[in-house]
């Protein structure tokens, strides 16, 4: 039996009812009509973080970068990948720490990138770092039962 998840939209971050079941069959926002799934990763502002963590009932996973950041830059593409092998079982999402210090602070971050892996509104596993995108996707699905 398919249960209904709440997905947020990285478009419109409008928030989505669909089946389990339909998660893998290219589904669209009904609110934009764009796809709810894009193989990319989602920047958030602090509005849209808050509504993404807290709404998805999929796990969200976070890479808090900065521009300047070289290690950062280096990781980019292989999170990219990682967000097209992870979804739709993830969301993956980018926070700029220089564009939205106030996201970095609340969640302690002190060093970049940072992965921070949230499930039902909670942190739930984190990794400093840089990462190529086959351990990216071994560590989240690592941290989920």
């Amino acid at each position: 039996m398919s249960e209904s998840l709440h997905v947020v939209c990285p478009h419109c971050h409008t928030t989505n009812r669909v089946q389990s079941s339909q998660l893998g069959s290219a589904p669209d926002c009904g609110s934009c009509h764009r796809p709810l799934f894009t193989g990319h990763s989602t920047a958030l502002d602090e509005a849209a973080f808050d509504r993404h963590v807290g709404r998805n009932q999929i796990p969200v996973l976070v890479d808090f970068w900065a521009p300047w950041c070289g290690p950062c830059i280096q990781m980019a593409p292989a999170f990219e990948q990682a967000a097209a092998q992870l979804e739709p079982q993830f969301r993956l999402a980018k926070v700029d720490t220089e564009a939205v210090p106030a996201l970095g602070a609340r969640f302690g971050i002190r060093s970049i990138p940072t992965l921070a892996l949230f499930s039902a509104g909670r942190e739930v596993a984190r990794q400093a770092g840089a990462m190529g995108s086959a351990d990216i996707v071994r560590w989240a699905k690592a941290q989920l039962p």
